[in-house]
């Protein structure tokens, strides 16, 4: 069984407080009540909104990288099969960036949690830069394939952006600053598809690749000269070990070093915590599910929406990957809205409680987005089957955007607020989930729209989400007491 207090703690003052009695205070590091510079949370507030552009730079260029290739996917397969080519291989080439995605963050988060932010960042950024060189010089489309999915496994932003906010951000200030992170993306998401579209259509698909290398290297000069170790375990564990060489006191330890435990057994309880995290929270759980459902619906959007444009519509790939600003649109309108109500909702709910805030405020957006998605779906569907007008085609496909990012966005806050120090271990649940039904469920689309058409066959999936709906609504309800069973989300 896990030790709790090794190397994470559910709240390290608390601890720090119950362990005075059992070892000297004088032996135990932590950070000035009265003012420390080295304390995240004290940092200017002119360095935490760089460091949040910092975030946004490379979670664009992630996005940048996975997106881009969409438009062109079928291109991309037939030209290294040599014209071989089939809709199963290029869906699996977009969305098994999402497989990556899962596996990585079970090295991620726990290796983050137990060395920092800063070594793991950067590591998996070079090896995001090297994936991505990799694709760019592949001659098959299973090598693709396959640096398609290293790329995705090296992505490290989304496990550790959330958790970094956490780190540095008090939990009121913590849903803007994850809303303008989480704004990039869609930029990316909506110029990738354009810029790959109309390269694609003059000097080839492998230029756009290169255009995502040249980013990420941009970015990871900046990460290497400008981030700082945010997590504060392990400031406290190097201020510790600084401490102990220039006075020469062996006893000196923060309170998350009280009992010995070798280096491999640490890490290897750090990379089994994920695991544990979501066996223990059945909140987690829950909200895995709904979510990775709930973002499932992108990847059927942008899987469908090429074939519905071009074969239908007769556009170009360039015209094609043009409209897919249009569901980056409706991001952006969700966006706005969880930038400026989702920490008012929280002030406003925690005001009516006796000033005690609970995560569960958080939730009420994600219910207006797990209802309404459904319907966007089916909209959707039936607007392809019927070749209704391509602006309300594109309307629809906005519509997404807003309801889809309204049901997932404020997930992340809410992990962030109830998981504390286990935010990164608990985000990694939330992302398997999301990346394992991203990878496989978009397979199921064809068949469905082969056998039932456009409207009844995305309308059939979209009563999946209609199904979960009720999850966020009853979590807001009851969650709070359904979380004090689990020792990872108790207040």
């Amino acid at each position: 069984m896990m030790d709790e207090t090794q190397p994470l703690l559910q709240d390290a003052h608390l601890v720090f407080d119950e362990r005075q009695g059992d070892a000297p205070g004088k032996d135990i590091v932590d950070f000035n009540p009265d003012g420390d510079a080295e304390n995240p949370m004290e940092w200017p507030q002119a360095y935490k909104w760089g460091m949040v552009a910092l975030l946004a730079f490379m979670a664009f260029t992630v996005t940048f990288t996975c997106i881009g290739v969409v438009p062109v996917a079928t291109r991309i397969v037939d030209d290294l099969d040599h014209g071989h080519s089939s809709k199963s291989a290029s869906v699996l080439l977009v969305t098994i960036w999402e497989l990556g995605e899962a596996a990585g963050p079970l090295l991620i988060a726990p290796l983050s949690e137990l060395f920092g932010r800063y070594p793991v960042m950067n590591t998996a950024n070079a090896l995001f830069i090297a994936a991505t060189i990799l694709a760019a010089l592949s001659q098959s489309a299973t090598l693709f394939i396959v640096a398609r999915a290293l790329t995705g496994l090296a992505v490290a932003s989304n496990v550790l952006n959330p958790a970094i906010v956490g780190d540095i951000f008090a939990s009121e200030q913590r849903g803007s600053a994850m809303s303008l992170i989480q704004l990039a993306p869609l930029i990316g998401g909506a110029i990738g598809p354009a810029i790959s579209g109309a390269i694609a259509e003059t000097l080839g698909w492998r230029r756009t690749v290169w255009m995502s290398v040249i980013l990420a290297t941009a970015c990871e000069v900046v990460f290497l000269t400008c981030f700082r170790e945010t997590y504060k375990v392990a400031i406290l564990r190097r201020k510790a070990a600084r401490l102990r060489r220039e006075t020469g006191n062996k006893s000196l330890r923060t309170v998350f070093d009280t009992d010995e435990e070798s280096d491999a057994k640490r890490l290897w309880t750090a990379i089994m915590r994920p695991f544990i995290v979501l066996a223990g929270s059945g909140v987690l759980q829950a909200l895995s599910v709904f979510g990775a459902v709930v973002f499932t619906y992108f990847y059927i959007m942008v899987t469908t929406l090429p074939d519905i444009l071009e074969g239908m519509y007769s556009l170009s790939p360039a015209a094609a990957g043009s409209a897919f600003i249009s569901f980056s649109v409706g991001s952006f309108v969700s966006v706005i809205i969880c930038n400026q109500t989702l920490d008012r909702i929280y002030i406003r709910l925690r005001d009516s409680n006796k000033g005690v805030g609970r995560p569960e405020y958080r939730l009420p957006l994600v219910i207006i987005g797990g209802f309404t998605l459904p319907v966007a779906v089916a909209a959707y569907g039936w607007s392809a089957q019927a070749h209704i007008s391509i602006s309300l085609l594109l309307l629809t496909v906005v519509v997404i955007g807003v309801t889809l990012m309204l049901g997932f966005l404020p997930l992340y806050a809410y992990v962030v607020d109830a998981f504390g120090l286990y935010s990164a271990s608990a985000m990694t649940a939330v992302i398997v989930t999301r990346c394992l039904a991203g990878t496989f469920l978009p397979l199921a689309t064809e068949p469905l729209v082969k056998k039932f058409g456009y409207g009844a066959g995305l309308t059939v999936l979209g009563g999946m989400c209609l199904v979960l709906a009720p999850i966020p609504v009853f979590i807001l309800r009851y969650g709070h007491k359904w979380r004090q069973r689990s020792k990872y989300s108790r207040d």
